[in-house]
């Protein structure tokens, strides 16, 4: 069980670098529903007041990505945000295992949820540039469903999640690897004169 509350720390922890409201929301509302035991003080994500903040926040944060331009100032807003929120649901994950330090969990998820919010921020302003702001809306919402999915996988089925994560790196690989051939300068073919 000790490794399952980790593998779902992490996945938590990443997902919150997408978006740190679904996150947060999924465990919230699981841990009030009593599908999740949260440790104090964490446990104050399942009161009321937590869920609807996290609720009115979390529609904001889905309007403003999908705005091109806006989008911009929502990465530079959710630097701090997205990193906090990572933080807190590692630290509340890995609550539940003995012998686990706060602070480690913490740095853990602090630290994972920053690179993948990092990795986020300088993809999204390629992806604006190459379609013209019109890709962001759909960008914006591939990785909503991202963070809802590893969220979900990560909470009910951390050994799936451990292969969606996989599956994601494989499929980031492969489009970096085509984005490079792609921008490669082609060399010019020698020609033949007779």
């Amino acid at each position: 069980m000790a490794l399952a509350n980790i593998i779902s720390a992490f996945g938590l922890a990443g997902a919150a670098g997408l978006n740190a409201y679904i996150p947060l929301l999924i465990v919230a509302v699981l841990a009030r529903l009593g599908v999740l035991q949260l440790s104090p003080p964490f446990d104050a994500l399942a009161s009321w007041p937590a869920i609807i903040a996290l609720v009115v926040l979390g529609t904001i944060e889905f309007v403003a990505d999908k705005v091109p331009g806006v989008d911009h100032i929502n990465d530079a807003v959710q630097t701090f945000v997205r990193p906090a929120a990572g933080a807190i649901l590692f630290a509340a994950n890995t609550g539940v295992v003995s012998g686990m330090d706060t602070t480690l969990a913490l740095i853990c998820g602090l630290i994972l949820a920053s690179g993948v919010h990092a990795t986020k921020a300088a993809a999204r302003p390629v992806v604006n540039g190459a379609t013209m702001g019109i890709g962001a809306p759909f960008i914006s919402v591939a990785e909503d469903v991202l963070a809802t999915i590893g969220s979900l996988l990560a909470i009910f089925f951390p050994i799936l999640f451990l292969l969606f994560a996989a599956l994601l790196g494989y499929l980031a690989y492969r489009l970096i690897k085509r984005a490079r051939r792609l921008r490669a300068p082609r060399t010019a073919q020698p020609t033949v004169t007779t």
